[in-house]
């Protein structure tokens, strides 16, 4: 059984063929989906594929640091009432991006620290999206470190140095298509992170492993990223799978 901690099946992008596709992953024993929110424009979508999808799908609720606006504080009391509505397995995905937009550093920082508090008041944990904001994340983690800081540092593309200090705060790292590109570069040192820390995850339909990238990603695709990690640490695809879905398990509860 493998378990894709971090994918986007709602997309659009799989609109025209959203069966065909959760059939091929579940054909491939991909049978956990972890669903990340973006903002609220895409809940009805999310809360839709969990009604198909009840024994599959689980939800996390959040703000994405990219959809960090003029209208952020609407964005998070939105996330904040849904919460008081329902439960999530996580929140997420959050964090700072620094990619798109340098300008609206501050009020990412404000949006990850109130989803931060958000997520210890329910006891859930964090799933963070980080891009070319290493430092900046950081900061943010390192002042709110606790037995009740947890999570997933998503699609983790950092250096070993950076690897240890998420791990340091309570974070799994989700590991992704990045790690069968020829220039990722993260499976060189993988294998000296413990598989105890590692979490595997498609985010589809973004970052396609090889020999896919460059096209739309699906979380059948998780196979070809098992593959490449058992290669990283000399064991069997199946101790992988067991090993990382065993460590959703006790990140999700679920």
């Amino acid at each position: 059984m493998l378990t894709d901690t971090h994918t986007h099946l709602y997309s659009d992008a799989f609109d025209d063929d959203r069966a065909e596709m959760m059939q091929r992953a579940i054909d491939a024993g991909v049978t956990r989906f972890f669903i990340p929110a973006i903002d609220s424009t895409h809940a009805a979508s999310m809360f839709s594929l969990e009604e198909k999808y009840p024994d599959n799908v689980h939800l996390m609720m959040g703000l994405h640091p990219t959809s960090v606006k003029e209208n952020y504080k609407e964005e998070l009391a939105f996330v904040e009432q849904q919460f008081s509505l329902r439960k999530f397995i996580a929140v997420g995905e959050i964090g700072i991006d620094l990619y798109w937009d340098k300008s609206t550093l501050a009020i990412q920082q404000e949006a990850f620290r109130f989803q931060i508090k958000l997520a210890k008041k329910y006891k859930l944990p964090i799933v963070i999206h980080c891009r070319d904001a290493f430092d900046e994340v950081f900061e943010v983690l390192e002042s709110e470190k606790g037995d009740d800081l947890f999570g997933i540092f998503h699609c983790f593309t950092g250096t070993l140095a950076q690897a240890k200090q998420a791990i340091s705060y309570n974070m799994k790292l989700g590991i992704g298509g990045v790690v069968t590109f020829k220039n990722g570069k993260i499976d060189q040192f993988l294998n000296e992170i413990s598989l105890d820390h590692i979490v595997l995850e498609t985010d589809s339909p973004y970052l396609s492993p090889a020999p896919f990238r460059g096209k739309r990603n699906e979380s059948s695709y998780l196979s070809l990223i098992n593959k490449k990690v058992s290669e990283v640490y000399g064991i069997s695809e199946k101790e992988v799978a067991k090993l990382t879905t065993e460590n959703s398990k006790n990140i999700f509860s679920i």
